[in-house]
């Protein structure tokens, strides 16, 4: 049973005592550290010992008021686990009973209060201010403080404003009064305001009379005969007079240990500067449940604070992700969550999100008892931002213009417009950080810098009322349409692709830039500027849909009496592209990379032609025409010759590649696309990964496909597994995309339906994510003609259908005749011999060029065996000679082996078997590999029968 006596008694088990009321938890004598949570689970497990407690009983009396899941009470158990002991030592004394809850299973001794413990030590004349009843995330910092503070005898605790620093050092503070026999004093310098006075104020603080001009002394005299901890609170705008004395306090008196918090450090001699960093907060990541989201200590706070006027508040599904969110947006600030929290009772969890980009949330007030400066988000900040000398502030307030990171350079450029010289404004800049207004951002390459939202939101609304926002506005833009026009320059023609990826994390200050550029209040000079510096970074990043919009903008605001040509080329080439893979390939992608084409020979730029002439072939592949697509290859060569480069040579031979196996000559296809399997990805190469394409991956799918339609099934597999591996490497989801819809069909070719299925559904999830609407199309399609294979007749024409649809709608018709010849063999087999036939002669009457595509063998065969199904033989007859006719003509020699089984099958029931041997049995005899794929084996079956 609890223990109801007004004092405290003591619950004894192995090295531990338990003070329940007291709340404290000592092993071997000296006091542990526990988190609130689980210290609340140990009293109520120890209070009920040797009995198994429901885990709903211990959730709702330890989370009274809030609704979690067991996932937190795992958490903590764990976290109660560590404490009483390493190696699962901890599991000796809380034991779970599966399906059941938690059992307290050590020996107890009660001991009666009076024999509890020694008498608590004497307070000092100024007793500590209460520390908080509930201190969230913070239990490593106090361990690690408190360590730090018997080492080094002087430690600063510094962060921003509303971290939590003042309650971290009290709990600190309260967990030494034992260790200090009670001598802890607690000095606040917040309403100091006369430096001066800072000698008077410790020793009034110790309970010292003052009887003269310097107190120090005296002062002295008292701390050196006892030992003693400071607690100096709330210190960074006095620090040139304090940090002299608190230094010489630690020098001269060697049993005084100073315990301080600061927005900056003092700088002194011995001191020790513990930083305190925001709240971990849940990452941003879809799928997180609310257990997950309460694991983070910023959830944790928010939660319990909205709990404290909510008293029926519970958690839902639906409102988890919004407190992450909030919890990110408020960067684990303790003092914003709290602040954020009391809102919730007014407007809710999604009002309360929604209001954090407001004005007003920095004016939300908090507790009524909480110092002035911490009663709203915009007194915090500006009592750190009165404090700031002229340029200080004047830098601070230039850098609330940036998103996100930034390096010192842009920071050095936008300071340069406030009139503060570089010198000035790196010491500026050094001097912000120490003072924490400015926070660091981890990156690969360089430093990078950040403003926390809140500081950033404060100083933006200080750069209106100096009548500075115009005036940064302009110098953000320009810095950042002169860094990415450096860097397109440095990216052109022949440059290895990924020039932009270093510098991805720029993002959110382009956009920035832009938006500011292209607004009423900008300027639309270097807002064209701009978009035309930054359409080869977002073609790069593969961020299509803002690339469209920009570049759009640009040409639209382009001044056509002072046009500046490589301007104009660069901003048609980037909306070809965008609108190419966003909205389908419409006539307006070939206007737009003609005439960037056009500018690039007026400016007589060969790698832009070359660049130019790439995604004009990439065009053209899609829209069916391969003969024109050759055609632009060998315009390519040319240009390539002038060049005189053997990396632009490579990359026009794998265009003509491409172009031959589209167009049906195999043996040229795999001729010009073997450089692929060996080139070093590495070297200097054309850079089509502006154009989101990789050259060598597409290459890599012709030559696959190749490869089983030339008879070598077994090289195939091996080329479109490694096809796919390299274009992951590349991280370009427009080249991983065309690596899995083509390489899918040399799994379907060779009936390795396992293999088709597990890259079909990866290119659907991955064409739904990256937004390529005409991929996820062939993804679909791709599922109905797997379906067919398997059985699902129904099914697969559905998909069919549904794909065809989209892909006529964005003209993508490099795939309608392939998924109208599956779609005509399944309403084939459906008995529906007129709308098959109707469907395969659309197909065949959409291939120009005297019938010469790829696939014109494979739909001459699916007509001739819908015409066999109907009964006319003859005239079935004739569509498979045909077919293998051209199959020998394209050298693809995988559609000649299909024809001959289909035409072999025919004639077996025409009583011709003898025929039909002699024609199968050297198509298979030349076969070497890839005997166990789908079609040697129904051949290999076909002959068996034959014979």
């Amino acid at each position: 049973m609890p223990d109801t006596n007004d004092q405290d008694s003591t619950i004894a088990f192995g090295p531990f005592r338990l003070l329940a009321k007291s709340r404290l938890l000592e092993k071997d004598g000296a006091p542990l550290h526990l988190g609130g949570r689980a210290l609340d689970i140990l009293i109520f497990l120890a209070e009920r010992a040797g009995e198994v407690v429901d885990k709903r009983e211990l959730i709702k009396r330890v989370w009274s008021g809030v609704t979690v899941d067991e996932g937190s009470l795992r958490f903590h158990i764990t976290t109660l686990r560590k404490a009483l002991g390493d190696a699962g030592e901890g599991a000796r004394y809380v034991v779970n009973v599966p399906g059941r809850g938690y059992c307290f299973t050590a020996p107890l001794l009660h001991t009666a209060p009076s024999e509890s413990r020694t008498s608590p030590p004497v307070a000092s004349p100024h007793a500590l201010p209460s520390p908080l009843a509930r201190m969230i995330g913070r239990d490593e910092a106090v361990e690690k403080i408190s360590a730090e503070l018997a080492l080094h005898r002087f430690v600063t605790i510094v962060g921003p404003g509303g971290i939590g620093k003042t309650s971290v050092a009290l709990a600190v503070a309260h967990g030494e009064l034992e260790a200090f026999d009670g001598r802890v004093s607690f000095v606040d310098f917040g309403a100091l305001t006369d430096a001066r006075l800072v000698p008077g104020t410790i020793a009034a603080t110790l309970g010292l009379t003052v009887n003269s001009d310097d107190p120090m002394p005296g002062l002295l005299a008292f701390l050196r005969s006892r030992r003693t901890l400071l607690l100096f609170d709330s210190c960074e705008h006095i620090l040139d007079e304090l940090a002299p004395v608190a230094e010489r306090l630690v020098q001269e008196a060697p049993a005084l240990h100073i315990l301080a918090t600061s927005r900056e450090s003092f700088r002194s001699e011995g001191e020790r500067v513990h930083r305190l960093f925001p709240l971990d907060c849940p990452p941003e990541r879809d799928g997180l449940g609310i257990a997950d989201i309460l694991a983070y200590p910023a959830s944790q706070l928010f939660v319990e604070r909205i709990a404290e006027s909510l008293s029926e508040f519970e958690l839902s599904e639906e409102d988890a992700p919004l407190v992450a969110e909030i919890c990110r947006r408020l960067d684990g600030i303790a003092l914003a969550i709290e602040l954020a929290a009391g809102r919730v009772n007014a407007y809710g969890i999604a009002g309360t999100a929604s209001l954090l980009d407001s004005r007003f949330s920095l004016l939300w007030r908090g507790r009524r008892s909480a110092i002035p400066r911490h009663q709203t988000l915009s007194a915090a900040l500006a009592w750190s931002y009165d404090l700031l000398p002229a340029a200080e502030s004047a830098t601070l307030r230039g850098l609330s213009v940036f998103v996100g990171p930034f390096t010192l350079e842009a920071a050095l450029a936008v300071a340069s417009c406030q009139g503060i010289g570089e010198s000035e404004a790196v010491e500026a800049i050094s001097n912000l950080l120490a003072k924490s207004l400015i926070a660091t951002s981890p990156a690969e390459r360089r430093l990078r810098y950040r403003l926390l939202d809140t500081t950033r939101a404060f100083t933006g609304g200080k750069l209106v009322e100096h009548g500075e926002a115009a005036r940064v506005a302009r110098a953000h833009a320009e810095y950042f349409r002169d860094f990415l026009r450096d860097i397109a320059l440095k990216s052109t023609g022949m440059q290895s692709a990924g020039g932009f990826l270093p510098y991805a994390d720029h993002l959110p200050n382009v956009r920035a830039a832009l938006t500011w550029s292209f607004s009423d209040g900008g300027d639309r000079t270097i807002g064209v500027d701009l978009a035309a510096s930054a359409a080869q970074f977002f073609l790069e990043l593969t961020l299509l849909t803002e690339c469209y919009r920009w570049t759009q903008q640009a040409l639209v605001s382009l001044d056509t009496g002072a046009i500046d040509s490589r301007q104009e080329m660069t901003l048609q080439a980037a909306l070809g592209v965008s609108v190419m893979f966003t909205q389908g390939n419409t006539e307006a992608v070939r206007s737009a990379f003609t005439r960037s084409l056009q500018l690039a020979r007026e400016l007589e730029d060969l790698h832009w032609q070359l660049w130019l002439l790439r995604g004009l072939h990439i065009y053209l592949t899609r829209v069916g025409d391969f003969h024109g697509a050759l055609g632009t290859g060998m315009q390519g060569e040319g240009v390539a010759r002038k060049l005189n480069d053997p990396a632009a040579a490579l990359n026009v031979e794998w265009m003509l590649g491409v172009a031959h196996h589209l167009i049906g000559n195999q043996d040229k296809a795999v001729q010009f696309c073997e450089s692929a399997m060996v080139h070093n990805p590495g070297s200097q190469r054309l850079n089509i990964g502006h154009l989101g394409y990789d050259d060598r991956i597409v290459a890599l799918v012709a030559l696959a496909r190749g490869l089983w339609l030339t008879g070598r099934p077994d090289r195939a597999i091996e080329a479109a597994r490694y096809t796919v591996r390299e274009a992951e490497l590349l991280e370009q989801p427009l080249t991983l995309g065309i690596s899995l819809i083509w390489t899918i069909y040399v799994f379907l070719w060779v009936g390795d339906w396992a293999s088709a299925e597990s890259l079909i559904e990866r290119l659907i999830d991955h064409s739904a994510r990256h937004f390529l609407g005409p991929y996820h199309a062939v993804g679909i399609g791709q599922k109905g003609e797997l379906l067919l294979r398997r059985g699902d007749v129904a099914g697969g024409i559905e998909h069919l259908r549904r794909s065809q649809a989209t892909l006529y709608a964005t003209r993508h018709r490099i795939m309608t005749t392939v998924f109208a010849t599956a779609l005509a063999e399944g309403l084939a087999s459906q008995d529906q011999p007129n709308e098959a036939l109707r469907t395969i002669d659309e197909a065949i009457a959409q291939i120009p060029d005297h019938g010469e595509s790829f696939d014109m063998p494979e739909m001459l065969r699916v007509k001739g065996d819908i015409l066999a199904r109907s009964g006319n033989a003859a005239e079935a007859e004739n569509y498979f000679r045909k077919s293998l006719e051209l199959s020998r003509r394209q050298s693809a020699l995988g559609w000649e082996l299909r024809g001959a089984i289909s035409l072999g099958r025919v004639w077996r029931h025409a009583g011709k078997a003898g025929e039909a041997r002699d024609l199968l049995t050297p198509l298979v005899a030349r076969y070497q590999e890839g005997l166990q794929t789908r079609d040697l084996l129904a051949a290999r079956e076909l002959m068996g029968a034959l014979n």
